[in-house]
């Protein structure tokens, strides 16, 4: 059992822009008992995909103990005057040892199994068409069961739907996350990775 002071989760972060701003914009908030961890791709690239992005920050960093599906909502009202952006929420729990995650959007996930987990096969995130801010599908949430040492990547569509091949799960986050955007960035747009590490909770 972790002490009360106890981080549950470690992470690290890389990106890229395609010129000037970027579109792309990861949060990683803590709160009793959890984090949330959310990467978001404003459409297009630029100023108003920037702005887009930067329309959900408030409503993540203010409401991140809330449920996945109401966050999603309360981001889809406040980017309506926005492009839009497409946003992939992920919400630990370190009481249940759990993550329960949604997506709208191409911001695609993996949670990769600690080397060495037995019977616990890699889990991908349910990608729903759609675009927070402009058009919201009926949302899918699905709750995993995590163990220490379990990492979660989250990358924008600058990042090649490979990212996970030949990658060494068991690096450091900021080493994991800078191996994906220098391997497996395209180069044509903006990128983005966020690497979440399960370090375990209070059970």
């Amino acid at each position: 059992m972790s002490t009360p002071d106890a981080p549950l989760v470690d992470w690290a972060w890389a990106g890229s822009a395609l010129a000037g701003e970027s579109g792309d914009l990861h949060v990683v908030v803590p709160f009793a008992g959890g984090v949330l961890a959310a990467l978001i791709d404003g459409l297009g690239h630029g100023p108003e995909a920037a702005a887009a992005s930067r329309a959900a920050v408030p409503v993540l960093r203010e409401g991140a103990a809330e449920p996945v599906d109401e966050l999603m909502r309360r981001c889809h009202a406040a980017l309506r005057h926005t492009r839009g952006a497409a946003i992939s929420l992920a919400s630990f729990d370190g009481r249940s040892g759990s993550m329960t995650w949604a997506s709208v959007g191409n911001v695609d996930c993996l949670l990769l199994r600690a080397p060495g987990a037995v019977a616990r096969p890699d889990e991908a995130i349910s990608m729903r068409g759609g675009v927070v801010g402009y058009q919201l599908p009926p949302l899918r949430l699905d709750t995993l069961l995590v163990e220490p040492g379990d990492t979660l990547v989250m990358v924008t569509d600058g990042i090649r739907s490979d990212f996970s091949v030949g990658e060494d799960i068991a690096r450091p986050p900021a080493d994991c996350a800078q191996a994906i955007l220098r391997r497996h960035g395209k180069g044509n747009d903006d990128a983005h990775v966020l690497v979440v590490r399960y370090l375990g909770g209070g059970r």
